[in-house]
């Protein structure tokens, strides 16, 4: 894999570098996020890892960039921040997952080579469809019978992944992990609040539901034919 690594402590950047180069990836160095961000844009990468807190441009902020340029490539943040709603603010800006320093190069190797096995994102995969329902995963917009719906990030993500299950259903532990990045199950009704804020805005009148709820188990997205 070509990989960009956009890191500026220098004793990370070596055990990085040297852990991927002896995994056989071919590996740019970056010490600053505003040359991060014109490199991950001018070249074709096959996944970004990257720090929050970077020189000249942040770590949330170069995502957020590259996401909006249309570039693809899985984006791995790597950083000390390590609180929930730093991990919950790396995912909702494009961020594909999240390893916290210190870090075992073993878990990180892991964690590229999980990435790696995901498949290419191709340009009909932009849009994610259930009936007269449409997601733009490019333009991060959301329309259903042509009416635009406006989402906050978290329910986009939400929305996102029930999509990409259409007709299967998705756990909770499934939504935690892949919308808030918990790998363990909080004692709040989070994810029924958002889900019913979900379908206050995407299966309101006169549009018919779509996001039906499968007790005991968690939430399907129906196809709409």
């Amino acid at each position: 894999m070509r990989i960009l690594v956009v890191e500026d402590d220098e004793e990370a950047a070596s055990l990085i570098i040297d852990g991927l180069s002896q995994a056989r990836h071919s590996v740019d160095l970056i010490a600053n996020g505003r040359d991060g961000l014109v490199l991950g844009i001018q070249e074709e990468y096959d996944l970004i890892i990257l720090d929050r807190m970077l020189p000249g441009l942040d770590g949330l902020s170069v995502a957020k960039s590259l996401r909006s340029s249309q570039i693809v490539c899985p984006i791995l943040f790597l950083t000390a921040l390590s609180s929930i709603n730093d991990r919950v603010q790396g995912l909702e800006v494009g961020g594909d997952d999240y390893l916290v320093k210190p870090f075992a190069i073993s878990e990180l190797l892991a964690r590229v080579n999980a990435l790696a096995r995901r498949p290419p994102m191709r340009a009909e995969d932009d849009v994610l469809r259930a009936g007269d329902l449409e997601l733009n995963t490019a333009t991060r917009s959301v329309t259903r019978q042509t009416s635009r719906i406006d989402l906050l990030p978290r329910e986009f993500a939400l929305l996102e992944v029930l999509l990409q299950n259409k007709g299967r259903v998705v756990t909770r532990t499934m939504l935690l992990e892949r919308v808030w990045g918990l790998r363990f199950e909080p004692k709040t009704s989070v994810i029924e609040t958002h889900i019913s804020r979900l379908r206050a805005k995407v299966d309101r009148d006169p549009f018919s539901p779509l996001i039906r709820t499968v007790r005991g188990s968690g939430y399907c997205v129906d196809s709409g034919e």
